[in-house]
């Protein structure tokens, strides 16, 4: 709770920070023909910023904690929530596949690169996880636009619409998150088998494939759980460059286009929420790895 309260105040702090006088703007982007003093002030005491900032700060967390985040500078007759409830699906989609790749992929690659320790694929794998780990996401995406889509006109560049146009998007976003799961997955392996438990299984005559898979990946995997659950909410923020790369709808997007509009409420409630999510997958994959992971559970007793 006080991490949750430090964050409201932060983000109402940074935003009031802004030289731009909030009244002025929403009235600039209103269209208003003619802005005066009056207008103005007409319009500060509107939005309630004629109040003290301890007033406004405490009237905003309340609003917040009943799910009322203001109205949109952008468009007044629309709310901030149901611009954030309009675009969250698509992002939930992007992020949602994108974390099928981070798994699908990492796994599957970290343990054959951890089982064939220095053969010529595990080579070439910590090659390409140290490439594309150096690589920001914006130049991948459009270098997937033009090899994938221009070049070979295999899928949509842009938009929203079928499964195919979800392709790119999720697979760049996911690609960072792969080359960390990988060399993370590979590393816990390497380590594992070097412990005392697998030479007595070893010593047991236990198959080796049983080996890795039932108990140095298992293992190994345990210190993923955390790391897993801080990928969800970095997912769907990481988002908000690559739904303006492929012109996703999504609340990355959304947010990108009230800065240049400079509506502050849906700037509020965006960066709230991305906190909020930080805060509680956080916890939550905390209350999983300990529930998990036997060895926790004997350090606290």
């Amino acid at each position: 709770m006080p991490r949750l309260l430090g964050i409201s105040f932060l983000c109402f702090v940074f935003i009031n920070l802004i030289p731009s006088d909030p009244a002025e703007v929403a009235l600039r982007v209103r269209q208003t023909p003619i802005i005066t003093e009056g207008a103005i002030a007409q319009m500060r005491q509107e939005l309630g910023l004629d109040q003290p900032f301890m007033v406004r700060y405490v009237r905003w967390l309340w609003d917040c904690m009943h799910f009322d985040f203001g109205i949109s500078y952008t468009n007044p007759t629309r709310t901030v929530l149901g611009e954030i409830a309009r675009c969250l699906p698509a992002t939930l989609k992007l992020a949602g596949l994108s974390l099928v790749f981070v798994i699908g992929l990492s796994l599957p690659i970290g343990f054959l690169s951890a089982v064939y320790q220095d053969s010529w694929f595990d080579r070439i794998m910590r090659g390409a996880v140290f490439a594309t780990t150096a690589m920001p996401a914006y130049w991948v995406g459009l270098l997937l636009i033009w090899l994938v889509s221009i070049k070979m006109d295999l899928l949509p560049t842009s938009g929203h619409g079928g499964f195919a146009h979800l392709i790119l998007p999720a697979f760049t976003v996911a690609l960072t998150y792969i080359s960390t799961y990988i060399r993370l997955i590979r590393n816990n392996m390497l380590e594992n088998m070097r412990e005392d438990y697998v030479l007595y299984a070893n010593a047991r005559g236990l198959k080796q494939r049983s080996i890795f898979v039932r108990h140095i990946l298992k293992n190994s995997l345990q210190s993923c759980i955390t790391a897993i659950g801080m990928s969800i909410p970095q997912l769907i923020a990481g988002t908000i460059v690559v739904e303006n790369v492929f012109a996703w709808p999504g609340i990355g997007k959304l947010c990108i286009t009230s800065i240049f509009n400079r509506d502050y409420p849906v700037i509020q409630a965006y960066v709230l929420m991305m906190g909020v999510l930080f805060v509680f997958f956080n916890l939550a994959f905390d209350i999983v790895q300990y529930a998990a992971d036997p060895r926790l559970r004997q350090e606290r007793d």
